[in-house]
Parts: structure tokens; C-alpha cells; sequence
């Protein structure tokens, strides 16, 4: 299935923010196409993770972050760019695959967790933030207290022309709360 991420106008106040996240983003370790062919994939901008946000751990709610109260904690491991030039002279398509490693806690109700996420697409010499989207991995712990998932791929469409649409930079991050961001942080 592919999604595409809408634009949320509210993110435009985190720009800064990002621009100094940008500085502490990690390259993901996914493959990433140095440039067009006649045959092959189009320039892919730069994608990383955001270090900050790359781990998730979330407690049961209301209670306190305790490990008898851990649901679940993740951490981000890649995402991976595949690049195409739109049709019809549209821009650049980039199909993201994003991959995590998640570990049940003993507060986890079920054997499954949603692990949300975001992509944001900015600008790479101010960090400006163009498009954000939303998505989740669905993690399952039948096979055991650990998993490794790989999500499904997501298409982000960045318009104008493909070969300045590569000079973009994505993001990927955890939606974390902002008690969940400080703990990162410590």
C-alpha cells in the first residue's frame, strides 16, 4: 500500500526546531540512488534519521516511566529511499520503507503495538519544513518478546523539478510525546 503524507500547516512552527534536529540526524544505512540513468532510479534527496526521536519508549498510561510500567520500547533502524521522476513532469517520487526493532514490556496488553512515526520533507539550507505526514508500524510479538518490522511503503511526492527536488532532505522520526522527547534528550 502506499500512502502519501498531507501537508499539516502547524509544523511550520517546529522549522527551527528541525533545523537544529537536522544537525544531530543520522544517515539511514538504506540504499539511496546516487543519480538518474537512462534506466535506473532518479537522485534521491537526503534521508536520515532524527537521533532524538529514533527510540520510543512508552509506559502504560498514567503511569509513572518505571520498567514494571513499559508497554513497549522501539528503536528506529532504517528507512530505506527508492526515487522515480513523477509522471507527467509532476516532481520526484520517493517511496520510504521504514524498518524498527521493538521490545514487549511487561505492561503491554496484547501481544501487538502501534509504533507511530512521521517523515518530514524540509529544506535543506534552512531546515523549512515543506510537507509532514504521519504513519504507524504494526509490531507483533506472537514469535516472542522481540521483533524486528519492516513497514510499508509510504510514497512522498516532492513537486518542481526532480534534480532540485533532490537537494530536499526527509526526516524520519518516533511521534513522541513531549515527556518521551526530554527522556531521549537525558
Amino acid at each position: 500500500m502506499i500512502r502519501s503524507p498531507q501537508p499539516l500547516l502547524p509544523v511550520l512552527a517546529l522549522a527551527p526546531a528541525l533545523a537544529l534536529l537536522a544537525a544531530c540526524a543520522a544517515p539511514s544505512p538504506g540504499p539511496a540512488a546516487s543519480g538518474p540513468t537512462a534506466s535506473g532510479p532518479a537522485a534521491c534527496p537526503r534521508v536520515a534519521l532524527l537521533e532524538e526521536g529514533a527510540t520510543l519508549a512508552r509506559h502504560r498510561p498514567g503511569s509513572t516511566p518505571a520498567p514494571r510500567n513499559l508497554e513497549v520500547a522501539a528503536r528506529l533502524t532504517g528507512v530505506e529511499p527508492r526515487c522515480a521522476p513523477a509522471p507527467r513532469g509532476a516532481g520526484l517520487d520517493v517511496t520510504l520503507t521504514v524498518s524498527a526493532t521493538a521490545r514487549r514490556g511487561p505492561a503491554l496488553p496484547g501481544a501487538t503495538a502501534e509504533l507511530p512515526y512521521w517523515i518530514a520533507v524540509t529544506d535543506a539550507a534552512d531546515g523549512r519544513v515543506l510537507n509532514r505526514g504521519t504513519d504507524a508500524l504494526a509490531v507483533s510479538f506472537a514469535a516472542g518478546p522481540e521483533a524486528t518490522v519492516r513497514g510499508e511503503e509510504m510514497m512522498v511526492r516532492i513537486p518542481g523539478d526532480p534534480a532540485r527536488a533532490a537537494t530536499r532532505s526527509i526526516l524520519v522520526s518516533f511521534q513522541l510525546t513531549p515527556a518521551q522527547l526530554e527522556a531521549n534528550r537525558r
